[in-house]
């Protein structure tokens, strides 16, 4: 349901079209009535997945704020507030969740990764962007619920090296994302710091503008999932250079990235001319093979897309052009590997053999390749009809008998003639023969 809706600023405060980062529109909905009325926060997933949080932060911000006591069920998707609450009030109480908990407070990007020291209490706060760490400077009462629920995969470096004879056993070790919080506040875990807590000051990062400049390069898919909204408000070219850039910064490719190039490709709306893209990074002097090695990460995109291989069809021909002198005498290999790996089908190669386009590499170069693919076209058309062949004889076999089936599988031999000599058949010798071989 999120999708039909707008996007809206992560940080509202700026009103530049251009900013980057967006999230949902908050949508709301309340249901029931008297004492058991509530507010649904229908689309509470997506914009938690915008802003890199988990959902049940920003519902129990709300329920501090309000004062109301909130519910979560992440199984059913359900994050509710009790009560009548307005969709545009909750949007502004958003805001300031963004303002606490999301944004950098030295460069205002929402890039920031949340970490819990249960044993100070404290949250810490990390910039990708940036490089800024430090601890969240603010008392709120969803604190309480963070140390108690801290995010998946934070770091807990209190519990990293236990001192023997110490009871390791700690309060709220066993966070309840689910049902319903009453408590919204106040001291909680009774510990108190041991030694050895200066361990905790080595989470720190390099600051240097080089570190910076290194972790800007390699944000993370989750921070530029946030810029979604904007790259698709541009033409095709130019989200298809944006995935170009995207495969191009992972190259050499292995398949641990695969499915992140078909998750960018989806991102960005061009899954079908994506092929167009790994043809030209990928496909070298040694097209063939390498075909093949990326076989899994080709049919990701050409399963059942007949449009994607047609395009995957033009990226050979470009591939052919750029490395001609390697590749136009082995077109018919290159084509082979397509069939061969199941990334492109019968169907699709016989529509592009009927005629040498002009529009891809010319003319010329276009006939040349067909020149060259001849050979396996006519191979598959040979094939095709074998196959076309042997199906047909099977229905023909269908309508004898048992009896007529068997005798047409059964090599009938003519019995050997006597031999007025007294020597031995050549087929009786060779039985003999073939005794002698067992028995040895």
């Amino acid at each position: 349901m999120a999708n039909n809706v707008g996007y809206v600023n992560v940080n509202r405060g700026l009103n530049d079209q251009f900013y980057r980062y967006k999230m949902p529109r908050l949508i709301a909905k309340v249901e029931g009535k008297g004492n058991g009325i509530k507010t649904v926060i229908v689309n509470m997933s997506d914009i938690a997945k915008a802003l890199c949080r988990p959902p049940t932060y920003p519902t129990k911000y709300f329920g501090c704020e309000l004062g109301s006591q909130t519910q979560f069920d992440p199984k059913k998707d359900r994050y509710i507030v009790n009560g009548q609450h307005d969709g545009n009030k909750l949007q502004d109480i958003l805001d300031g969740f963004i303002r606490k908990y999301v944004l950098c407070p030295s460069c205002d990007n929402p890039e920031t990764v949340l970490g819990v020291l249960p044993k100070r209490q404290l949250i810490t706060t990390k910039c990708k962007a940036c490089g800024h760490s430090g601890t969240l400077d603010t008392n709120h009462k969803l604190n309480t619920f963070i140390l108690k629920n801290p995010p998946e995969g934070a770091k807990n470096k209190d519990a990293k090296t236990p001192k023997k004879g110490k009871d390791k056993k700690k309060d709220g070790d066993s966070p309840n994302n689910s049902g319903e919080e009453n408590e919204l506040g106040g001291d909680n875990n009774n510990q108190t710091p041991q030694a050895g807590d200066e361990d905790d000051d080595d989470w720190g990062e390099d600051t240097s503008a080089e570190a910076a400049r290194q972790r800007l390069a390699a944000l993370s898919m989750g921070a530029k999932g946030l810029m979604m909204d904007g790259d698709l408000e541009r033409a095709e070219k130019e989200r298809v250079n944006i995935f170009y850039e995207f495969v191009k910064e992972r190259m050499p490719i292995t398949s641990a990235v695969y499915k992140e190039i078909l998750a960018e490709s989806e991102r960005v709306e061009v899954q079908d001319k994506a092929v167009l893209v790994l043809a030209e990074l990928l496909l070298d002097g040694n097209a063939a093979v390498t075909i093949k090695q990326h076989r899994a990460l080709f049919r990701l995109f050409t399963d059942d897309n007949t449009k994607a291989q047609k395009y995957l069809m033009k990226g050979v021909e470009l591939a052919i052009k750029d490395h001609q002198e390697a590749l136009l005498k082995k077109t018919a290999t290159i084509l082979s590997a397509l069939f061969d790996s199941d990334i492109v089908d019968e169907a699709v190669f016989f529509d592009w053999s009927k005629r040498a386009s002009s529009k891809t590499v010319g003319k010329e170069l276009a006939q040349q390749i067909h020149d060259k693919a001849h050979v396996f076209i006519k191979w598959l058309h040979e094939a095709e009809e074998e196959e076309s062949s042997e199906e047909e004889g099977a229905d023909l076999e269908i309508e004898y008998n048992d009896r007529h089936t068997t005798e047409g599988l059964v090599e009938v031999k003519e019995p050997p003639k006597p031999v007025s000599n007294g020597t031995k058949s050549k087929n009786n010798a060779n039985e003999e023969d073939d005794l002698d071989i067992d028995a040895i």
